[in-house]
């Protein structure tokens, strides 16, 4: 199973870290200077939830945001 909100379709997403040396000029320093970019990923806040879905309980995968916006609603 993917990491995939079932109701946005929000999933991964890839990025950078960005390793920054050198104090920043407006702190007195001669700025910063970029070192080593590597690769990252950024995973989605996905929670595995019960709800009601045409009358039967099922179990879907959803993201935080849209646990919170009400867009599913949980059984207990």
């Amino acid at each position: 199973m993917a990491r995939r909100c079932e109701i946005c379709g929000k999933g991964t997403m890839s990025g950078n870290v960005v390793t920054r040396k050198g104090q920043a000029k407006k702190k007195g320093g001669v700025g910063q200077h970029i070192g080593v970019t590597t690769k990252r990923v950024f995973r989605p806040n996905i929670i595995t939830v019960k709800t009601m879905i045409g009358g039967t309980p099922t179990t879907v995968k959803v993201c935080a945001r849209c646990l919170r916006a009400g867009k599913i609603q949980k059984v207990v």
